[in-house]
């Protein structure tokens, strides 16, 4: 059965969206898949390749139809330091092993584990995206002729104003046609793309990275692969959301992670630079119809037939041309709505913080991945401290006072239940002590041996604890652990 909202294929209707879909989306490609090679630190083929078996490959093996995976500023700003440092042989190698860790995290299940990264990382990560994009342009305008930028202006204000008149062909590419012919019928010499090395010629060949088989070179790329794949899984389970919001259905989200780990093995065999879901060229392929794999396949095809057949067109764009677009891509990127001054004002601090703390550890590490992993530990502390403050403990004396009820609410665990054992008036309180736990539950040993330590202070004064309240799960718990832990009674 097809999930809803997604067509019957392949009717004619539906090869027709599909295939104009994926012209649209090869089309709009190419501007991407050079600036990311370029940002990468590679010749443009290499992002282009990319781009090509990405698309195709992740059409067969992907769990998301009509997903993009191509080439992206994220990979690419995650292996630029390989490329910088080692060069292609060990980019490829890279990319290989980085598949190698997407499919053994897939088979593990972290596809499923991404709904646990909080919202303030995920922010944090895009506007991080953003303002790394943004920089990774900043080389292209210095020591340059002083005809760069106005270009870029041009580029950038050919882009902003061309949608107005109409969306059926991709602003980035008027935007880099217009420049293109202005700078050759004009004989203005600027840095072109041809400069930055030869785009394909002919088909990719497969073959091994050139790089020594030993330990050291598994050593030298492990931490960007794995870097690498995190990354990229994260961007395309974010993606995946997004379509599965816009279209209605759900993906299968392991699939989707073990097939970008295959994709990105055949991306390194052919000499790509690998790459992870696109956002972008995703929301251009959804809002353009398509709703099933064969645009995703077609956008690859289209892109390897239009880079043979027209290389030497696009050895001459401008790179003042690229440089507009990826500055448009970057300003898109940025989540402009988290930084308003309304919505700072109605976010919890600690939400704020936790992007805050994402985004700067991004920018001064140039790691996506440890903004990630710094970012969930910051929420992760922000959190605990918040629910340890929530445990109270509220205590009625009988009228008569031999008896003392304490009513304890909130979460007991290893942060809340330290502080549990301070709440307590041990040598004040009458001899028989209740402590009522219905409006709590026990999650850990911690929370165990803190009712322990209570019990044990209050024997010392000859008075007797009465334990009432404890739900099933939390009873199993404190009757297998009580009296057997460190410090217990």
């Amino acid at each position: 059965m097809r999930g809803p909202g997604r067509p019957s294929w392949p009717s004619s209707g539906v090869l027709r969206t599909e295939t104009l879909a994926g012209l649209v989306v090869g089309l709009a490609l190419i501007p991407e898949a050079i600036s990311f090679s370029v940002i990468a630190g590679v010749e443009p083929k290499v992002g282009l390749y990319a781009a090509c078996t990405m698309a195709m490959v992740i059409a067969f093996v992907g769990g998301r139809p009509a997903m993009i995976s191509a080439a992206t500023g994220a990979v690419a700003l995650v292996v630029a330091p390989v490329v910088r440092a080692h060069g292609l042989g060990y980019l490829i190698a890279t990319v290989i092993l980085a598949g190698v860790f997407q499919i053994v995290l897939g088979a593990l299940g972290v596809a499923r584990l991404m709904r646990f990264v909080p919202r303030g990382v995920m922010v944090g990560f895009v506007n991080a995206l953003g303002i790394l994009l943004f920089t990774a342009q900043i080389p292209n305008l210095r020591d340059v002729p002083w005809a760069v930028y106005p270009l870029v202006v041009a580029g950038l204000v050919l882009m902003v104003l061309f949608p107005r008149l109409t969306k059926a062909v991709p602003a980035p590419l008027v935007a880099i046609t217009v420049l293109t012919v202005i700078t050759v019928a004009a004989g203005i010499a600027v840095p072109t793309v041809g400069d930055k090395g030869t785009l394909p010629s002919s088909l990719p060949v497969p073959g091994l990275p050139d790089v020594p088989f030993t330990a050291h070179t598994l050593a030298v790329i492990a931490p960007y692969a794995f870097a690498m794949a995190l990354v990229g899984i994260m961007e395309s389970m974010m993606t995946a959301k997004l379509v599965d919001d816009l279209t209605d259905t759900s993906s299968d989200k392991t699939r989707e992670a073990i097939g970008q780990g295959i994709a990105n093995i055949v991306t390194g065999v052919f000499g790509g630079m690998g790459g992870c879901g696109m956002i972008g060229q995703t929301m251009i392929n959804v809002k353009s119809g398509a709703r099933t794999r064969l645009s995703t396949f077609l956008a690859g095809f289209f892109l390897l037939v239009l880079c043979i057949a027209l290389g030497p067109v696009v050895s001459t764009i401008p790179m003042a041309a690229l440089v507009a677009v990826m500055i448009l891509v970057s300003v898109g990127t940025f989540d402009w709505h988290s930084v308003r001054p309304a919505t700072l004002k109605r976010m919890p601090i600690g939400e704020t913080t936790v992007m805050v703390v994402t985004v700067i550890v991004v920018v001064a590490t140039g790691n996506l991945s440890i903004g990630v992993v710094v970012g969930s530990l910051t929420a992760v502390i922000i959190f605990v401290r918040r629910v340890a403050r929530l445990t109270q403990v509220t205590s009625v004396t009988d009228p008569d006072g031999t008896r003392v009820v304490h009513t304890v609410t909130g979460q007991l665990f290893f942060a809340s239940s330290n502080d549990l054992v301070t709440r307590f008036d041990y040598a004040g309180d009458p001899g028989k002590v209740v402590i009522d736990l219905t409006g709590t539950h026990i999650w850990d040993a911690s929370s165990v041996a803190a009712l322990d330590a209570i019990e044990t202070k209050y024997a010392r004064r000859g008075k007797t604890v009465e334990i009432v309240g404890l739900n099933g799960s939390s009873a199993r718990l404190h009757g297998r652990l009580s009296g057997e832990l460190a410090g217990g009674h």
